[in-house]
């Protein structure tokens, strides 16, 4: 149901993605047909906590024995894509600063295999869940905290059971699990009533028994290692799209930039002589992908001669450009274009532009752009943004 779902939603573009859809898919536990390993089963309280040998962001390796020295340690199993982890970074980095001198220790774990999460799962974020993007949140955010990496072998996300991002578990000193479930009942930022994680760690401190136990987790499912077939069948689709490439005068330049819409406008100017062109045009392909369910649109704009519009929509299939829409300028004089586009821009090619809703240039940027700023600039855009 799942995958059907996403297909339908698919097969719809040009018609922008209804939010409620995305979302469901942004939560989607996994295609049924993927699911030939069962999930792990969530780890019970009164367990003892499992050992693991894990690498940390900080070039250090961590197992169980690591944290010998803490009172109660605390396991959250995070993700960097998923916008249900990213609003509950603040709160994490205030648990350990609240707690931290009465022996409280924050771990956090990133359970996902990267190849497992869609492009289209990253429509709240900048970075994926790679070991590299990894270290970028966590110096972007200030982490206070080891944050360990499990995408490769899964191996403590199997034996824990986590259920989705943020999963919490919290173990005494003599390392029982007295607490596994959310860390408050509210992922919206200023919310919260009920402050189950705060509430245990408190309890433990002052000697009493855990009153609530566990709870059920809202958030991105886990992205296990054998659940990469949802990824693979959506690229596949990916690549069925039709590509459209069609011409743009002067008048129809200027109709564009109004940008009549709700939707932020991001436009790349290009060429297929264009080296730095050429070169990101993927990453420009693959942040469409990211953003597509969101108040967004991305379109290019070719400065080649109309009499290689053929050369033009080959390189753009290859591509797989299958963006909001791709435009060949259709006159002569690219004076003209530029006058129009810009006021400020010189000439030089590639050119982006950001694009506000009634016109309003927000961001431009002359020659090649890294994808990181290209989906930072994005995603922090208040039309955009990186929670729910």
């Amino acid at each position: 149901m799942n995958f059907f779902l996403y297909i339908l939603a698919f097969k719809l573009k040009p018609i922008r993605m209804n939010r409620i859809l995305f979302i469901l898919l942004m939560f989607t536990t996994t295609l049924t047909f993927a699911q030939e390993v069962p999930d792990p089963e969530t780890l019970k309280p009164g367990s003892k906590a499992p050992d693991f040998n894990l690498p940390g962001i900080d070039g250090k390796n961590y197992s169980l024995q690591s944290f010998s020295d803490a009172k109660i340690l605390v396991f959250i199993f995070g993700a960097t894509h998923c916008p249900t982890a990213q609003a509950y970074e603040d709160r994490i980095i205030k648990i350990q600063n609240d707690f931290k001198e009465k022996g409280l220790q924050v771990v956090m774990i990133s359970p996902n295999a990267p190849y497992s999460v869609c492009l289209e799962e990253n429509g709240y974020t900048d970075l994926g869940d790679t070991f590299e993007e990894m270290k970028i949140r966590a110096k972007d955010k200030g982490y206070n905290f080891p944050f360990l990496y499990d995408g490769d072998t899964e191996e403590m996300s199997i034996k824990y059971g986590p259920v989705a991002t943020p999963h919490t578990f919290i173990f005494d000193q003599d390392r029982i699990l007295r607490y596994v479930g959310r860390i408050d009942d509210s992922e919206k930022i200023g919310t919260e009533k009920i402050h189950d994680a705060r509430n245990a760690i408190e309890a433990i401190l002052a000697g009493k028994e855990v009153e609530v136990k566990q709870t059920k987790v809202f958030g991105c499912s886990i992205k296990w290692k054998w659940k990469d077939g949802y990824r693979k069948t959506l690229d596949e689709q990916w690549t069925k799209k039709e590509i459209p490439l069609n011409e743009l005068s002067v008048a129809g330049l200027k109709e564009l930039l109004k940008n009549d819409t709700e939707n932020l406008l991001v436009i790349n100017i290009w060429a297929t002589w264009c080296g730095p062109c050429i070169a990101e045009m993927p990453a420009f392909v693959d942040t469409y992908r990211m953003f597509m369910g969101r108040d967004f649109d991305m379109v290019t704009i070719s400065t080649d001669k109309l009499s290689i519009k053929d050369k033009v929509q080959k390189f753009l299939e290859e591509k797989n450009a299958a963006l909001t829409n791709n435009y060949i300028y259709g006159d002569e004089n690219k004076y003209d274009l530029i006058e129009a586009i810009d006021p400020e821009w010189q000439g030089q090619i590639p050119y982006t532009l950001f694009v506000e809703p009634g016109g309003k240039i927000y961001y431009r940027h002359s020659g090649g752009i890294m994808p990181l700023t290209l989906r930072k600039k994005i995603v922090d855009h208040p039309l955009i943004g990186r929670y729910f």
